[in-house]
């Protein structure tokens, strides 16, 4: 069985590759007429086509809950900041092709070096930061984060800051519960288990289905960034186990991680 999953997982990654560099291509060329949402959404276009290859020739499906809890595209005032769990590149690619508004990733500059996938996302209006200077960082996440918002484009953050492994979580922080404070927004907390399918530092790829809970917006007004980050926790994590039973099994010990 494994070896079937690594054929596929292998076409799988072929396929992202021939594909990204042409349409990473057109971001490039387009982004010397088009910038913001224009662009965002021909950008897009590839990670729909990853998520679909991934089902195709991977059999990774997404089941979604609680899309009702997020603003409508219609509801243009509206932002909200969005707080997933993050345990893959699945859920990375998944985002933008699910919400209805645009999102800004806040994300490392490193990837900005990436071949054609970094070029393109760095033509894009997104918030890459040095993680080795965290005043200037956070100071740009704060002023690049309101900007965003009031442009009604939506931030997304993964509160952990890397990927998690299956059955286990990393130190929530507090830098989306304090944007989310200074720009007035409320959160919108999220949990995906595509560690099921999708493994962190792996691109074998197990046939299954992703699932995606949304919850209900954490209103961040007259709140202290560690006590809200504390709800968005609590909720993500209780949520977790309840997606994915198996990965919390008290025989696996308290945090011990699956494969």
């Amino acid at each position: 069985m494994r070896t079937v999953w690594a054929i596929r997982s292998t076409l799988f990654v072929l396929f992202m590759a021939v594909t990204v560099m042409p349409w990473a291509v057109v971001v490039l060329l387009l982004s010397i007429i088009w910038r913001g949402p224009r662009l965002y959404w021909v950008a897009v276009g590839w990670l729909r086509l990853a998520i679909w290859g991934a089902r195709v020739i991977c059999g990774v499906r997404a089941q979604v809950t609680g899309l009702e809890h997020v603003p409508t595209a219609a509801q243009a005032t509206s932002a909200v900041l969005l707080a997933p769990k993050h345990q893959s590149t699945w859920e990375t690619f998944f985002f933008p092709t699910l919400m209805p508004h645009p999102l800004a990733y806040v994300f490392k500059k490193e990837l900005l070096q990436v071949p054609f996938f970094g070029w393109a996302m760095g033509r894009l209006d997104m918030v890459h930061i040095d993680r080795s200077r965290r005043t200037e960082a956070w100071n740009k996440v704060a002023e690049q984060g309101r900007r965003l918002f009031s442009e009604g484009t939506w931030v997304i953050m993964f509160p952990e800051g890397t990927r998690a492994a299956r059955g286990s979580q990393e130190n929530y922080k507090s830098g989306a519960s304090r944007l989310a404070i200074a720009a007035g927004v409320p959160i919108v907390p999220i949990a995906v288990a595509s560690a099921r399918c999708w493994p962190r530092k792996s691109f074998l790829l197990r046939p299954g289905v992703v699932p995606v809970s949304i919850g209900e917006p954490i209103s961040s007004v007259g709140r202290q960034p560690d006590e809200l980050m504390a709800q968005v926790e609590a909720w993500i994590e209780a949520e977790m186990r309840r997606l994915d039973p198996e990965a919390y099994a008290p025989a696996q010990g308290h945090g011990t991680p699956r494969s």
